[in-house]
């Protein structure tokens, strides 16, 4: 009979494992589509055999169904955080967008948001739940916008409306820059910071 401590390394291992598989297939399911790419490819990606994959997922579909959770809720609890600081609105905007554009992966995370919006292999349910995620996530933000209003450095206007102004344009850089095919145009965090700041 197993010990309780060693249940919980086994877990433990299984959790890196899976963790391990998730982001080596964030840009292969990116870059070849939900659609195309296969079990094969993410099993590639992470360095290990098919039969080893199936061991922790039973499908891309679900490898792509979890990839989304991880990420949408990765980014609700950090931007929440940042959102319940003690900084200026203006320095919590700047944080999320320079972290944002930082991330040298989040081009595939925002590609396979849309796909799972947009694809016809994606399920109604699945559709409605990463909108419903994302319009959450979009809260917190909207959180920093009233607050930079209330400070008196964000532009007047409906302080959702411009957090997913805000966000939408991070998402649109962020699509600019998959790797090897950079538009090769500097992006400046204040100038786009600005766009949000009153006259």
């Amino acid at each position: 009979m197993m010990s309780p401590r060693n249940i919980e390394r086994d877990l433990q291992a299984r959790e890196r494992k899976i963790e391990h598989i998730l982001d080596s297939a964030i840009e292969v399911m990116a870059v070849k589509g939900i659609g195309t790419v296969s079990m094969q490819d993410i099993a590639k990606a992470a360095n290990i055999s098919v039969g080893n994959l199936y061991h922790y997922f039973k499908s891309k579909d679900e490898v792509f169904e979890q990839l989304l959770l991880r990420g949408q809720s990765e980014y609700g609890r950090y931007v929440t955080s940042i959102a319940n600081g003690k900084n200026s609105a203006v320095d919590k905007l700047y944080t999320i967008c320079s972290n944002w554009l930082s991330m040298k992966n989040h081009w595939a995370y925002t590609i396979l948001i849309h796909t799972a919006r947009t694809s016809e292999t994606s399920s109604k349910a699945l559709r409605e739940q990463v909108t419903s995620w994302f319009t959450r996530n979009l809260n917190p933000v909207s959180q920093i916008m009233k607050q930079g209003q209330d400070e008196g450095t964000i532009k007047v206007g409906n302080p959702q409306q411009l957090a997913f102004y805000f966000v939408s344009l991070i998402q649109g850089l962020t699509l600019q820059r998959p790797p090897g095919a950079e538009v090769p145009v500097d992006i400046n965090e204040a100038d786009l910071i600005g766009l949000f700041r009153k006259e």
